[in-house]
């Protein structure tokens, strides 16, 4: 049997002006905070399709993803055991049109302001630096 293997992943970072599209998590890890759509990548996928995929499924919003510009890594924890590891490529996407809808394994889904990502408390680890990074390089 051979050892556990890091998944990839990919996050959609969607700008729309000074909005970036959040949702809140169903699932571990990161359950019930809130972070950008995203999700393993498929066989044969490209890390935009994949983006794009994943923004559609979670959240019903139409975008055309952009350059890949940030890799993290996301650990599921449970009972002091590593039973996940992820590591996600942040690629920024530009909104296409829809309003968002939570679906799949979004409990929530809804724009926030950039700018106020700084005061929030209920998002995943690099949420904010993750925002400005997307809009700084798109």
């Amino acid at each position: 049997m051979s050892a556990p293997r890091p998944v990839p992943a990919v996050l959609a970072v969607i700008l729309r002006g000074e909005e970036v599209l959040l949702v809140r998590r169903a699932n571990p890890p990161d359950a019930g905070l809130w972070g950008f759509p995203g999700g393993k990548i498929e066989l044969g996928e490209t890390l935009g399709a994949a983006a794009e995929r994943e923004a559609r499924e979670e959240t019903g919003v139409r975008c055309r993803a952009g350059a890949a510009f940030a890799a993290l890594d996301a650990f599921h924890r449970e009972d002091g055991a590593l039973r996940a590891h992820y590591v996600m490529v942040a690629v920024t996407c530009a909104w296409l049109e829809g309003e968002p809808l939570a679906a799949d394994d979004a409990l929530e889904a809804a724009w926030a302001p950039i700018a106020g990502l700084a005061v929030r408390t209920d998002t995943s680890a690099d949420v904010e630096s993750v925002a400005h990074a997307a809009r700084a390089f798109g």
